[in-house]
C-alpha cells in the first residue's frame, strides 16, 4: 500500500468520529431530500397500482332510464374500451334510516372488484356483504342480519353479514358522497347478489380503456387521455341518447294504445247513438283525460339523461390527489434546504480536516509528491464519506419513508406498497453530496498546496484580536469577568465559525419550525373560515319559494336551534384578463344588515368591515388572485342559465376556502333583469351531537322543505382531516430536523475546540478548573445559539410561508400560523442538544494531552 494510501486510512481511523460526522450529515441531508421527494410520487403510485389491481373502471355513466346490452356495445365502439353494466341504486336501513349506496354483486363481472378484508363474497341469495367502515365505525359483525326499510324495493329486507370489504371506488375512509334519500349523506356501501335489485335494466354503465392502463391516474397523461375518451364516448352517446328515448317512447305510446282505442271506440259510439251528453260520456271523457296525462307523465319519464363521472370525480380522489400534491411542494423547497445546511457544515468540517493536516501536505510536497498525488488522497477521504453518506440516506430515504407515511395514511383504504427507486432524486442528491465533500476538499486542498512545503509545515499564525462594539461601553465592559471578556472577544474573532454556527442552529430551529408551521397553517384555514368569516352552523337548501315558512318552523322546534337568515344563491363562472374559475358561490342575502351577523365581510388589506353596495359585488380574495383582479376592475359573470353580465369590483373580501361572490338584491335585479330567489337559510345552532345534526337534516329533507342540508361542523372536519394526513411527513420532519441540529451543533463544536486545543491547553495549565475552561468554549455556544434561535425565528416563518405558497390550491388559502408549542419545542431541542453538547465537551477537555497539545511544530 503507497504512503499516501496508508496516510488516508490512518486519517480515518484516528478521526473516526470526523468521518461519521461527515457521514451523517450527507446521510440525514440525502435522506430528507429523497425520502420527501420521493413520497409524492409514492403516494400516487401506490393508490394507481391499488385501484388497477381492483380494475377500477376509468369512466362511470348514470342514466335517468337504464342500460341495455346496446349500450354497452356503443360504449365498447370506442378504441379500447370495455364496459360492464351493474345496478345501484340508494336505499334505507330499517331501524336508523342510514344510507346506503347498493350495488348488485355479479361474480362475473370484471371492474371495480372489491378488495376483501374478511370473510367472503355473497355466494347466496340472502347474503350481503358490507363496507369495511361499516365494520369499523357503526360495528357491524359477521353473522349478524342486516335489515333495510321496507321502501328499499328489494326481494327482500333481512339479509346475513358474511364479508367486509374495500372498494377502489371509495379510496376515502370518510366519504361514501351524497344521496337524494335519508339526510342526504351516503354513510357506506354494500353489495347484493344482482337479482335482489327490484331494477328492470342496470342504471351504471362501466367503462374501462385497455390503453389507459400503462398510465398514472394522476398523471397529465392520463388526465389529458381520459378527457378525450370521455369527448369521443359523449359523442357516440348522443345519438345513442334519442335512439333510447325513441324506442322507449314508442313503448309507452304502445302500452296507452289499446286503451286509446277502446275509448276512442266507445266515444265513436256514444256520438253515433247521440248521447254525446250523457253522464257515459262524460265519464269517458274524464278517462280520456287521465289517461292523457298519465301517457304524458310516462314519456316525460322516458327522456335519457346521462351523468358522466371519472376517477377524479370518485370520492376521496381529488382530496388525495391534492394532499400528494402537497407534500410534492413541500419537497420541492424544505428537503433542499435541510440539503443545504448539511452540505454546508459539510464543507465546513472537510475545510478544518484539510487545514488540520497543513503539515502532512508540507510534508509530502517536501517528499517530492505531486498536487495531484497530494489532492487526491483527501478527495477519496471526503469522496468515501459522501457516496457512503449518499447511498445509505438514498436507501432509507426511498424505501422507508415513503413507506412510513404510507402506513400512516388513515385516512384511506390501504394501499400497496410497492416502492419504486427514484434514480433521478437519487442522482441529483449524489451530485449535491460529492459537491459538498469531494468539491469542498477540492477547493481547500488547491488552496493549501499553492504554499511551499516550508509555510505549509508550520502552523498558521493566531488571528490577532480586534475590540468588540462590547469594549466601547466602558461601564460595563469593566464589570464583566476576565473569562466572559475573551469569550465575547473570541466570538467576533473567529467570524467563519460564528456565522456557520448561527447559520447551523438558525436553520436546525427554522426546519423544526417549518413542521409545526406547515401542519397549523393547514389546520387553520378551515378554523378561521369557521370561526372568523362565517358565523353559522348550516346551511339549508330550500325546495321552492314556499318552503321557507315550512323549514324556519322545523327548525324552531329543534332544542338546537338559535337564529336564521334568508338569501338567494345561485352559482356562476367568473372571467377577467383571459383567465376563468368556474363554480363560484354567488350569495345575496334579504337583509344585508342581518347577513353581516352570519359571514363576515373584511377588507382582505386593511381588515375593515365591508358593505354590499348597489353598484357592484364583493369577490373573496383567491379568486381575485388567480383573475389578477383589483377593486375598481370589471368582472364577466355568467350564470349557469347563460345569462351574462359585467360588474364591478368594489372590494376583495378575506377568505380562505372556495370562492364566493357576494351582492345585494338590486344589484342582482339591475344585473340580470328579475329578483333573485330567496332558496337558501344560514342557520345559527348551539353546539350539536351527530346524532342531532342527521335527525335535523332527516327532518328538514322529510318535511318536503328542503332538497338538503349540510353544516359547516362537516367541511370544518374535513380540513381538519386534510391537515392530519400530512401529520406524519410532519412528524418526520421536525425528527430529522432535530437530528441533523444535534449533529450540526456537535460537529461545529468539535471543530472549534480541535481548532483551539493549544490555547485551551494554555488556559488549563495558567490554573484554570476544568469547569472553567469548559465554560470558555460553552459559553460562545450558548451565546451563537440563543441568537441562532432567534434568527431561526425569522428564517422559520420565511420559509413556511414560501412553502405555504406552493402548496395553496386554487380553492384554498393557507394562512401562515405558527401555534406558540412550534416555537417552545424548537426552542427548548436547542438548548437540550445545547446542553448534551456541553457535558460532552466537558468530559473531553477534561482529559487533554496538554504537553501534546502544546508541543512546538517548529
Amino acid at each position: 500500500m503507497k504512503p499516501l494510501t496508508k496516510n488516508m486510512w490512518r486519517n480515518i481511523a484516528q478521526s473516526k468520529g470526523r468521518f461519521i460526522a461527515i457521514i451523517l450529515i450527507i446521510l440525514l441531508g440525502t435522506l430528507i431530500f429523497v425520502g420527501v421527494k420521493a413520497t409524492g410520487p409514492a403516494l400516487n403510485t401506490a393508490l394507481d397500482q391499488t385501484v388497477k389491481k381492483a380494475k377500477l373502471s376509468d369512466v362511470q355513466l348514470l342514466s335517468t332510464t337504464g342500460f341495455t346490452k346496446e349500450d354497452s356495445q356503443v360504449a365498447e365502439s370506442v378504441t379500447g374500451a370495455t364496459a360492464e353494466t351493474a345496478k345501484f341504486k340508494y336505499a334505507l336501513t330499517a331501524k336508523s334510516k342510514t344510507v346506503v349506496a347498493l350495488y348488485g354483486y355479479d361474480a362475473t363481472q370484471q371492474q371495480n372488484q372489491l378488495i376483501l378484508r374478511s370473510g367472503h363474497l355473497p355466494k347466496h341469495a340472502n347474503e350481503i356483504v358490507l363496507d369495511q367502515q361499516a365494520k369499523q365505525k357503526y360495528h357491524y359483525r359477521l353473522g349478524q342480519t342486516f335489515k333495510f326499510a321496507k321502501d328499499a324495493a328489494l326481494k327482500q329486507n333481512r339479509y346475513k353479514i358474511v364479508g367486509f370489504a374495500d372498494s377502489p371506488q371509495y379510496i376515502d375512509n370518510e366519504s361514501r358522497g351524497s344521496a337524494n334519500i335519508g339526510d342526504g349523506t351516503v354513510r357506506f356501501f354494500a353489495y347484493l347478489p344482482e337479482k335482489q335489485l327490484n331494477l328492470p335494466t342496470a342504471t351504471l354503465l362501466n367503462i374501462r380503456f385497455s390503453n389507459l392502463q400503462t398510465k398514472n391516474t394522476y398523471s397529465k397523461a392520463y388526465l389529458s387521455a381520459v378527457n378525450r375518451k370521455v369527448k369521443a364516448l359523449k359523442k357516440v352517446f348522443k345519438v345513442r341518447q334519442k335512439q333510447r328515448t325513441t324506442a322507449l317512447q314508442n313503448t309507452v305510446t304502445q302500452q296507452f294504445t289499446p286503451q286509446q282505442m277502446q275509448l276512442t271506440a266507445a266515444k265513436a259510439q256514444l256520438t253515433a247513438n247521440q248521447q254525446t251528453n250523457s253522464t257515459a260520456y262524460q265519464t269517458l271523457l274524464a278517462q280520456e283525460t287521465q289517461l292523457n296525462a298519465a301517457k304524458k307523465q310516462a314519456l316525460a319519464a322516458t327522456k335519457t339523461h346521462y351523468t358522466w363521472q371519472t376517477r377524479s370525480e370518485l370520492p376521496g380522489f381529488e382530496a388525495y390527489g391534492e394532499s400528494s400534491d402537497r407534500i410534492a411542494a413541500i419537497a420541492n423547497v424544505f428537503p433542499v434546504f435541510f440539503f443545504l445546511i448539511a452540505a454546508l457544515i459539510t464543507f465546513t468540517t472537510i475545510t478544518r480536516m484539510v487545514e488540520e493536516n497543513r503539515s502532512q501536505i508540507g510534508t509530502f510536497k517536501a517528499l517530492g509528491y505531486g498536487k495531484g498525488a497530494i489532492a487526491k488522497n483527501y478527495l477519496v477521504y471526503a469522496g468515501l464519506a459522501g457516496i457512503i453518506g449518499t447511498i445509505l440516506g438514498s436507501i432509507i430515504g426511498n424505501e422507508a419513508l415513503p413507506r412510513i407515511v404510507l402506513a400512516l395514511y388513515k385516512a384511506y383504504i390501504p394501499l400497496s406498497h410497492n416502492i419504486t427507486l427514484q434514480w433521478g432524486i437519487i442522482s441529483i442528491a449524489a451530485v449535491f453530496a460529492l459537491l459538498a465533500t469531494v468539491g469542498a476538499a477540492l477547493i481547500v486542498v488547491n488552496k493549501e498546496l499553492t504554499a511551499g512545503p516550508a509555510a505549509l509545515m508550520r502552523p498558521r499564525s493566531p488571528k490577532s484580536a480586534k475590540r468588540i462594539l462590547l469594549e466601547r461601553i466602558t461601564p460595563l465592559w469593566r464589570r464583566l469577568s476576565f473569562n466572559r471578556k475573551v469569550s465575547y472577544r473570541n466570538l467576533f474573532r473567529f467570524k467563519s465559525r460564528l456565522f456557520m454556527t448561527i447559520i447551523g442552529i438558525a436553520g436546525g430551529t427554522a426546519l423544526i419550525l417549518t413542521g409545526f408551521g406547515i401542519q397549523n397553517s393547514i389546520a387553520a384555514s378551515g378554523t378561521r373560515q369557521y370561526h372568523e368569516i362565517f358565523n353559522y352552523q348550516a346551511v339549508v337548501r330550500l325546495k321552492n319559494t314556499q318552503s321557507d315558512t315550512k323549514a324556519i318552523n322545523i327548525l324552531k322546534q329543534a332544542e338546537t336551534y338559535q337564529h336564521q337568515t334568508q338569501l338567494a344563491t345561485a352559482i356562476g363562472k367568473i372571467q377577467a384578463n383571459g383567465k376563468h374559475i368556474s363554480d363560484v358561490n354567488l350569495y345575496m342575502p334579504k337583509d344585508t344588515k342581518q347577513f353581516q351577523k352570519y359571514t363576515r365581510l373584511q377588507d382582505v388589506k386593511t381588515g375593515q368591515a365591508l358593505k354590499l353596495k348597489n353598484n357592484g359585488v364583493l369577490l373573496t380574495q383567491k379568486a381575485a388572485t388567480i383573475l389578477g383582479i383589483q377593486v375598481g376592475d370589471p368582472l364577466k359573470l355568467t350564470l349557469t342559465n347563460g345569462q351574462k353580465a359585467t360588474v364591478k369590483i368594489t372590494g376583495i373580501t378575506t377568505n380562505f376556502t372556495g370562492h364566493f361572490i357576494y351582492l345585494n338584491q338590486v344589484t342582482y335585479q339591475k344585473l340580470f333583469q328579475k329578483k333573485p330567489v330567496n332558496n337558501t337559510l344560514l342557520v345559527q345552532l348551539k353546539s350539536q351531537t351527530s346524532q342531532q345534526r342527521d335527525q335535523l337534516a332527516q327532518e328538514l329533507l322529510d318535511s318536503g322543505a328542503a332538497i338538503g342540508t349540510s353544516y359547516t361542523h362537516t367541511q370544518q372536519a374535513t380540513m381538519t382531516k386534510m391537515a392530519a394526513t400530512l401529520d406524519p411527513i410532519v412528524a418526520i420532519f421536525i425528527l430529522l430536523s432535530g437530528i441533523l441540529s444535534f449533529v450540526v451543533l456537535y460537529n461545529l463544536t468539535n471543530i472549534n475546540v480541535s481548532e483551539r486545543i493549544r490555547e485551551l491547553s494554555t488556559i488549563k495549565v495558567l490554573g484554570f478548573y476544568d469547569r472553567e475552561v469548559t465554560l470558555y468554549i460553552v459559553r460562545e455556544n450558548i451565546v451563537l445559539t440563543l441568537v441562532g434561535i432567534l434568527v431561526g425565528y425569522g428564517i422559520g416563518n420565511l420559509l413556511t410561508a414560501y412553502i405555504l405558497h406552493q402548496a395553496a390550491t386554487n380553492l384554498i388559502i393557507f394562512p401562515l400560523t405558527i401555534a406558540p408549542i412550534g416555537y417552545i419545542t424548537a426552542t427548548v431541542l436547542m438548548l437540550v442538544f445545547t446542553a448534551i453538547v456541553m457535558y460532552v465537551t466537558h468530559k473531553k477537555l477534561q482529559h487533554i494531552d496538554m504537553i501534546e497539545a502544546l508541543k512546538s511544530n517548529e
